[in-house]
């Protein structure tokens, strides 16, 4: 699950004619971040010519540029050619040899496959050595409620406490009011004042607490990423509820969930607490 974002740089050295691409593998934004001074939108950088498929870039995006740009000369480009030729045909066949990604739904194998991956994970790398996959609750369609969406427009943006010193712009963009086991209960739901790449952003932020935290799921609660609604209806899926990264590295800033968000019920759904089960 990554985005490409996609920026000219130039031509290769030595007048080789190819245009040069810088490439940019973007982790999606989990509303963590490092508590160094670093973004935990951690990247991969790598060239390719715009000539060549996908699988050449894919195979070159762990070299340094560096190593690319002389590699790239047009003494030894021929023989890069039959290298990453060569690489694809093994890496194909080791590809088919790999076990699948554990996961009952596509959201699970799909968050399974980006802590899997070193270059977007936020597990140490004592936990990524042996992680074979998150732990769930078993899917519950009881937990895909569809709630009542007010929005708030009168909100003042705010400074959200983290667990850390640092203090990122949200606004409390409405309120969700849902039945759940029976019971009405309502959340805020917020979004992110400052956008990482700029833009419009549909995205909203449902931080909430609940009664298995603690015991089945992680203690500072969890979270889940919808998007906007059209209407004044809003779709939420309690089995997408993933934990903060602070769950699995003390490195990182999450935000706090706010007090006015817990939900006075066991929601035994999403994932579960990081190395218990």
């Amino acid at each position: 699950m990554k985005l490409l974002k996609v920026f000219c740089f130039g031509r290769y050295p030595l007048g080789s004619g190819f245009p040069l691409y810088l490439f940019k593998t973007v982790a999606p934004k989990r509303h963590c971040e490092p508590s160094e001074a670093i973004s935990s939108m951690q990247a991969d950088y790598f060239v390719v010519p715009p000539r060549n498929d996908g699988k050449f870039a894919k195979i070159l995006k762990r070299m340094p540029l560096q190593s690319l740009t002389r590699a790239c000369q047009p003494k030894t480009f021929k023989y890069l050619i039959s290298f990453v030729l060569v690489l694809a045909l093994f890496s194909t066949s080791c590809s088919q040899k790999k076990r699948p990604l554990k996961g009952d739904t596509p959201f699970q194998k799909e968050l399974n496959a980006f802590y899997k991956d070193a270059s977007t994970s936020p597990l140490k790398k004592k936990d990524l050595k042996r992680f074979e996959g998150l732990d769930f609750f078993k899917f519950d369609s009881i937990y895909v409620v569809k709630a009542d969406f007010k929005r708030t427009p009168d909100e003042q943006p705010f400074e959200m406490k983290t667990t850390t010193d640092r203090k990122p712009l949200y606004v409390k963009y409405g309120e969700v009011s849902f039945q759940l086991k029976g019971k009405t209960f309502n959340l805020d739901i917020f979004k992110e004042v400052l956008e990482t790449f700029g833009g419009i952003s549909n995205d909203l932020f449902l931080p909430f607490l609940d009664e298995t935290n603690g015991l089945e799921s992680y203690g500072g609660g969890r979270y889940i990423n919808t998007q906007i609604p059209q209407g004044e209806k809003l779709v939420i899926d309690f089995n997408t509820a993933y934990n903060p990264y602070c769950a699995y590295n003390e490195k990182y800033s999450c935000p706090i969930v706010p007090r006015q968000n817990y939900l006075k019920t066991r929601v035994e759904a999403g994932v579960k607490i990081f190395g218990k089960y």
